[in-house]
């Protein structure tokens, strides 16, 4: 019999879970997560989110594996260290949900359908002879919580907005985009190429200590900067997103 899996969107927090995904939660055996270590914010906020809707159901964590994030990988490097680390993942939740068996939940961050590759790894635990069948329940987004956040649209009136990662972002305005939405920026990005763009930016939205700023780029950045880092601090991990469009 194929083993039962849930993949939910849950936003930043408790106040983001759906109803629907709350009642599954209460159905499942046990959550499956990754832990990064004794002082894992991220899990500590999935902790709360479990001990909202469902404290009777277990978390089962597996330590995350090493994964190469040097700043200067770009292109095939990036995608192959990303791809190990997808493997090294699947592997270790496939040994998981074997041993265990039963109806198992993941808890992903945000929406399962943007920059979460929790899907992908379902598809190659598959391919690795995991017999399993999952489902999937959307979440709020980071875009939708930056414009909520802002009071703004993320487009112009019958214009389009560009989703990319901050690595991404040179080429993206090299192409021609000139409203441009960035998720899952390294440290140091450098923006001084947009100096005279509009950013709307935030930092670990819906969580404490969420810092926003909003302004011309070449008058903000180094703000933006310093908030950056002091959400880390406070937080002990940092996930920011920013809006930028061309004057």
């Amino acid at each position: 019999m194929a083993l039962q899996v849930w993949i939910l969107g849950v936003g930043m927090g408790p106040q983001h879970v759906t109803a629907e995904a709350a009642e599954v939660l209460r159905s499942v055996d046990y959550v499956l997560a990754a832990a990064k270590g004794s002082e894992d914010g991220l899990l500590a906020l999935r902790r709360a989110i479990v001990d909202a809707y469902a404290p009777a159901v277990p978390i089962v964590t597996v330590a995350d594996p090493p994964r190469d994030r040097s700043p200067e990988l770009t292109g095939p490097g990036y995608t192959r260290a990303v791809a190990d680390w997808h493997a090294a993942r699947a592997a270790r939740y496939a040994e998981v949900l074997r041993e265990r068996g039963g109806t198992a939940a993941f808890l992903v961050w945000g929406d399962p359908s943007l920059y979460d590759s929790t899907i992908r790894i379902m598809e190659r635990m598959k391919s690795l002879g995991v017999e399993l069948d999952f489902q999937v329940l959307p979440g709020i987004s980071a875009p939708q919580l930056l414009a909520a956040r802002h009071r703004i649209v993320l487009h112009e009136v019958g214009r389009p907005v560009h989703i990319t990662t901050g690595r991404r972002l040179s080429e993206a305005v090299g192409a021609g985009q000139d409203n441009i939405v960035a998720m899952l920026n390294p440290d140091g990005l450098d923006l001084s190429a947009l100096a005279d763009w509009t950013i709307w930016w935030g930092a670990n939205l819906g969580a404490a200590g969420e810092r926003l700023m909003h302004g011309r780029v070449g008058d903000v950045a180094g703000q933006i900067a310093d908030a950056r880092r002091a959400a880390r601090a406070e937080a002990g991990w940092v996930m920011d997103i920013f809006l930028v469009r061309r004057p």
